[in-house]
């Protein structure tokens, strides 16, 4: 994330009026948000990339369970057909190709399950929420109720 500056370095704050010091509170409010946003969108990048490799697998096992490479598994059942009932050796062929497909498909849900939500942006949304909250209840306590006039 590239660095963004909160304040500037000319040391003119020191004199700034009120109106001024708003404005940049309102910058740098503005800022805070903006750079919370881009975390949030880099977290969520890459939770996306690992969610579409999880899903990958998903795509394989379904390619397997309904191509299964028919002509090497009916290879197979004919193979065991010479020593067992010929339903009975395509039967285990049968199986062995769900097997397969159910393998690939617990390694894709294993990697799905992977995915994780942007804990640290919802972290640092939440910290900036309870200290901009914390600032508002603190500045109505600080400013008087009544207003004297001269």
């Amino acid at each position: 994330m590239p660095y963004l500056p909160l304040s500037s370095d000319d040391g003119t704050a020191q004199d700034a009026s009120i109106g001024s010091l708003v404005k940049d509170a309102a910058q740098h409010v503005s800022t805070l948000v903006r750079a919370e946003v881009e975390l949030i969108k880099t977290e969520a990048v890459g939770e996306a990339k690992k969610a579409f490799k999880g899903s990958l697998f998903f795509v394989v096992a379904g390619v397997i369970a309904l191509y299964s490479s028919f002509f090497f598994f009916f290879f197979l059942g004919e193979l065991l057909a010479e020593w067992l009932p010929r339903w009975a050796a395509f039967g285990i062929v049968f199986l062995v190709m769900l097997l397969t497909a159910g393998l690939a498909a617990y390694i894709g849900l294993r990697k799905w399950k992977r995915v994780r939500k942007p804990q640290r942006s919802i972290d640092s949304l939440k910290s900036t929420a309870d200290t901009l909250r914390h600032r508002r209840t603190h500045d109505a306590s600080s400013t008087p109720n009544s207003v004297t006039t001269s």
